[in-house]
């Protein structure tokens, strides 16, 4: 058999497994594309689906903005930074043949092709590795793609499976540059990963450093061949993540502008958890997912007492996955992995190269032979134990146990098996495979539920989203006037989704001056101000030129308390223009009020922000939480105000969670529950003819409602601050990708001002932009009647730098080798071409 085809037939195998798994494992749980639910987060990370629904539209030339600036979301944003961390993978590129009316149905597909492809690769760097037989790679290379971390979490971050996808790629990019081979494609394959998600390939980097340095240790080289394959490791990773500079460095600025969000000192899990989460059907959010199938495990815990395997090389892998686990638990080394700085969410995301490890072990077990009885028996041992560790831990469910008993079984009786013949071989190699592939998709399904059960559920593409998307397009007048897709959100990011130029945003590149200005002027989060909410006010609709904003239904898939059988409808207001001028001067900074700071922005007096009183359901004073505060529970209160008659009430509470009515009106819902979630300001009715503002809270939880959290606004007013601001704004405004420019009245003085937030990048006439309560602003040009303001992201030069250095580095280096090559050949005696020899075998050219 020639070597090319068992790695073909290894890689097939493994890929052919992974897509069955992972498809069987969601037909189970009746997850999309099989069923009605999606993967949580193509709904809790609801940026992953619109994010690919904005690359499809840039690919279709249907985005507003481009690859550098974003209209759409949050008012006006980066896009690079979100490029760089969501969309640069090859992979991404495929959902630009799919309608865009299935870009869920796109995304699944590119989930599952990454975990195929990581499954495919890990099995062609375990032939190279070491030979062996090809189906054993396959069913490895498999596992790895279908481990915990992969199907519990990965999947549902599509961005994070390249890391899983750079792993067994990086570890064959060492491999090369240890025996110094392809020393091209080495560095442009590192440029691919790092550029694809820095993150998850800054920790496979890691990982596979820590395998090269284990094939110095174990293959015996000379200390010469040793430093050279170090010195061609960090060249190859040098260039390489220099070439990916242009999308690395903005990415990596993009953070450094963000919002913190969630602030999470890190805490091992408890060892109990750790082991379960080895076990099939044990999930939890705050541990490492190290589920890989008990035959991986079986053949990892056997290589320890394997005599076959040299004992150098044995007790290397075994101590490498050992220090790599503890690894994981240890505060200074979980830094170390994750660049240092303790993520949002899940602490453990660098599993995936732990569990590569622990394949690559396994691998190393199986190759040398079949484990004898002592190493089997020593590895049943090690996993009972291990097994029974797990025990003391509530994540073991009832399926746990029998599951991992079944998988146990089959993969000691498969060891047991090969190597007695051909026919007992293919048993084998059938009880290996299958045990590996059922445990894997019940595990899937097993993922899949947890996932929907514990958090929010999401449908796709539907009629919803259809008849959002169209009522949205029949309304756009972008740049004339925003549409703004609605409050009620089907996704964090629904202006990508649907279409529009709204204020909502979700990102781990969400900008600080976003989230800051947002909740000055009263504005909701969640995702501890990653997400930021769209803000229903004609107040800030004014200030960001929204001229047209839907109105709709609550998603039913978000847990409505009650039946919402609003249609979709489109509400049209006066809007000034996208560029507005203010007097000289600079305004008074926000404070505490966001009814003032509204003012602030709009540059008028609109409210009437009155004393409160707040009463209990038995008629009681509540008890004052700080100067600003009342502090209440669970229960019944009723806040009292005087208003003018015919203005309109709003309500301010962004810790509240529960309910509010103005008199007999309609319940409004507030789901704030600071930090994490920050209710947004909200409209309660229109205040009566007696200017009695009466209005009753229902809390479901403890939390704060503010001293002065009734504001009425006048609509008379708020027409009259548009008209002025309409008469002295741009009289025309064109948009670009990255930019704008905007034509002024003639003898415009004072300061200019774009309705969109001065996130880092922004210049004017060739300026660094100034910042107007948190928008983008300069000073009107003396005797100009135009201003143009340019927005570059920041590190985009730099990165550009880096990369053409890094480029001239990679082509220098590469005359250099084709120079040495000719060299060589050129000193090479040719064939002898005499007539006399003609007929005669040539020798082969070494």
């Amino acid at each position: 058999m020639p070597t090319s085809r068992p790695r073909l037939c290894a890689g097939s195998l493994a890929a052919l497994l992974t897509v069955a798994a992972v498809c069987a494992g969601d037909a189970v749980a009746r997850v999309f594309p099989f069923g009605p639910h999606t993967r949580s987060v193509n709904d809790l990370g609801n940026q992953f689906v619109p994010f690919h629904a904005r690359l499809w539209d840039l690919l279709h030339q249907n985005a507003d903005g481009g690859l550098l600036l974003n209209w759409s979301s949050g008012y006006g944003t980066s896009f690079l930074p979100d490029l760089g961390t969501y969309l640069t993978s090859p992979f991404a590129l495929l959902v630009g043949v799919f309608p865009r009316d299935r870009i869920d149905l796109a995304v699944y597909v590119v989930t599952v092709l990454k975990m195929a492809s990581a499954a495919a690769l890990m099995a062609l760097f375990l032939l190279t590795l070491r030979g062996g037989r090809w189906w054993a790679a396959g069913a490895l290379g498999a596992s790895y793609a279908l481990c915990g971390w992969s199907v519990a979490e990965a999947s549902y971050n599509p961005m994070w499976l390249d890391g899983l996808v750079a792993l067994p790629l990086l570890c064959l990019v060492a491999e090369w540059a240890r025996t110094g081979r392809h020393r091209i494609a080495g560095p442009l394959l590192v440029a691919v990963v790092w550029a694809a998600n820095f993150y998850t390939a800054y920790m496979a980097t890691l990982g596979a450093a820590l395998v090269l340095a284990v094939r110095l240790f174990t293959e015996r080289d000379d200390r010469r061949a040793v430093v050279r394959g170090l010195v061609r490791a960090v060249c190859t990773v040098g260039v390489g993540v220099g070439l990916s500079a242009p999308v690395l460095l903005p990415v990596y600025l993009g953070t450094k502008h963000a919002y913190p969000g969630w602030d999470r000192t890190f805490a091992p899990a408890a060892w109990p958890d750790v082991l379960a989460r080895l076990l099939p059907a044990t999930y939890s959010f705050f541990t490492p997912a190290l589920f890989l199938g008990t035959g991986t495990l079986l053949l990892a815990c056997a290589l320890a007492f394997q005599r076959s395997v040299p004992g150098r090389e044995r007790w290397a892998w075994a101590g490498l996955v050992a220090v790599v686990a503890l690894s994981l638990q240890w505060g200074p080394t979980h830094l170390l992995w994750h660049a240092f700085a303790t993520p949002n969410g899940s602490p453990y995301r660098q599993t995936f190269v732990l569990a590569g490890l622990v394949v690559i072990a396994a691998w190393v077990s199986v190759s040398y032979g079949r484990p004898g009885r002592r190493a089997l028996l020593g590895g049943v041992v090690v996993l009972v134990l291990l097994a029974a560790g797990a025990g003391f831990s509530d994540l073991v469910t009832g399926w746990t146990y029998p599951l991992f008993a079944v998988g146990l079984v089959a993969a000691a009786c498969a060891l047991v098996l090969v190597g007695r013949g051909r026919r007992l071989a293919a048993l084998a190699a059938v009880l290996l495979i299958g045990a590996q592939a059922g445990q894997a998709a019940a595990a899937t399904a097993y993922f899949d539920r947890q996932r929907l059960n514990r958090l929010d559920d999401y449908a796709p593409w539907g009629e919803r989203q259809r008849t959002q998307a169209a009522v949205v397009a029949g309304a756009d007048g972008w740049p004339g006037y925003r549409t703004d897709p609605g409050r009620e959100q089907t996704t964090a990011n629904d202006p990508l989704l649907v279409g529009g130029q709204g204020g909502a945003y979700y990102s781990s590149h969400t900008p600080a001056v976003l989230t800051r200005t947002m909740r000055a002027l009263g504005g909701g989060w969640t995702s501890n101000g990653r997400a930021v909410q769209s803000l229903d006010n004609p107040v800030t609709d004014a200030v960001f030129s929204v001229g047209a904003r839907v109105r709709g239904p609550r998603d039913p898939h978000q847990g409505a308390n009650v039946p919402d059988d609003r249609p979709v409808t489109v509400s049209r207001a006066e809007a000034p223009p996208l560029v507005t001028v203010r007097g000289p001067g600079g305004p008074v900074p926000y404070g505490r009020s966001p009814f003032r700071n509204q003012e602030q922005l709009l540059g008028s007096r609109v409210y009437t922000v009155p004393t409160t009183a707040l009463r209990a359901a038995d008629g009681g004073a509540v008890t004052d939480r700080g100067a600003y505060d009342y502090r209440v529970g669970r229960g019944r209160y009723t806040l009292t105000a005087a208003c003018p008659a015919g203005t309109e009430a709003y309500l301010w509470s962004p810790d509240m969670f529960g309910r509010a009515r103005l008199g007999d009106g309609p319940e409004v819902e507030f789901k704030g529950q600071l930090p994490a979630r920050r209710a947004a300001m909200q409209h309660l009715g229109t205040v009566g003819g007696a200017g009695s503002v009466r209005v009753t809270l229902t809390p479901v939880r403890a939390g704060t409602v503010p001293h002065r959290a009734i504001g009425c606004l006048d609509r008379s007013r708020l027409a009259s601050a548009v008209t002025g601001l309409k008469r002295t704004g741009a009289t025309a405004v064109h948009v670009t990708g990255h930019g704008v420019r905007a034509e002024l009245p003639p003898g415009t003085t004072g300061t200019v001002v774009i309705a969109a937030p001065r996130i880092a990048g922004w210049s004017c006439q060739g300026r660094p932009a100034d910042s107007y309560l948190g928008l983008v602003a300069t000073p009107a040009p003396a005797g100009g009647t135009a201003v143009d303001c340019t927005f570059r992201p920041p590190g985009l030069r730099a990165g550009a730098v880096a990369g053409a250095g890094a480029l001239a580095v990679l082509v220098l280096g590469g005359l250099v080798l084709a120079h040495r090559r000719r060299g060589a050949g050129a000193g090479r005696p040719g064939p002898d071409r005499s007539p006399q020899h003609a007929g005669a075998p040539q020798p082969v050219d070494a």
